[in-house]
């Protein structure tokens, strides 16, 4: 890779917070992250149980459209009680119990099928995938978690998804109660992001001052 061009990475998701969270966590390494929607790349099926294979998927659809190297994460809630699930599932959690889709509806169905467990511990895991090329024979792999108890009704108003509910014993707060900034910083996104930076900077731009 050279680095007298910035390298241009395609970012399979079409969701723009993502995209902005994830670029400030890449520019330090000269990257731009393009969304794949502006490069018209269509959806990638995510048929898989596991959030690395259905990455990899979306990594690869997008590097297979586009011609450039591509970064894909896939995330969701893993709750001990419930066997890990909803897992990657979890944007449709709701859907299973008759809501709508959508935050709030899936908060409330976790608190719902929680009602009366003791065991409230869950994780928020996010594992991104980057391929140089759609054959690359290496992808990079950086896994995120942040582990915590769930709450027995929703805390805060910062955030979204299940940060509501996701109380992390470090900080004695639920994700929604922390600003932003600390949030990111230690969500299981940003965890995975600073992996991430750290696996390309070692094998996709060796050389480069750290």
């Amino acid at each position: 890779m050279s680095l007298t061009h910035p390298m241009k990475i395609v970012l399979a998701s079409n969701n723009k917070g993502k995209l902005a969270e994830l670029q400030a966590l890449f520019g330090p390494l000269g990257c731009t992250l393009i969304a794949q929607s502006e490069l018209g790349v269509p959806e990638a099926p995510e048929p898989y149980k596991t959030f690395v294979e259905n990455a990899l998927a979306k990594a690869r659809n997008a590097a297979q459209h586009t011609g450039l190297p591509a970064l894909a994460d896939d995330a969701g809630l893993c709750v001990d009680a419930l066997g890990g699930e909803p897992g990657v599932d979890t944007a449709y959690y709701a859907t299973r119990f008759g809501y709508a889709k959508g935050d709030d509806n899936n908060v409330k169905a976790l608190l719902e099928q929680m009602r009366g467990v003791e065991n409230r511990r869950a994780a928020l895991v996010s594992t991104l995938v980057a391929v140089r090329f759609v054959q690359d024979p290496e992808p990079l792999i950086a896994m995120g978690r942040a582990a915590g108890l769930l709450t027995q009704e929703p805390v805060g108003s910062n955030g979204f998804g299940f940060d509501p509910v996701m109380w992390i014993p470090e900080f004695g707060q639920t994700f929604a109660q922390l600003p932003t900034e600390v949030k990111n910083a230690n969500s299981h996104r940003g965890r995975a992001a600073q992996a991430m930076v750290a696996l390309m900077r070692e094998r996709w731009l060796p050389g480069q001052p750290v």
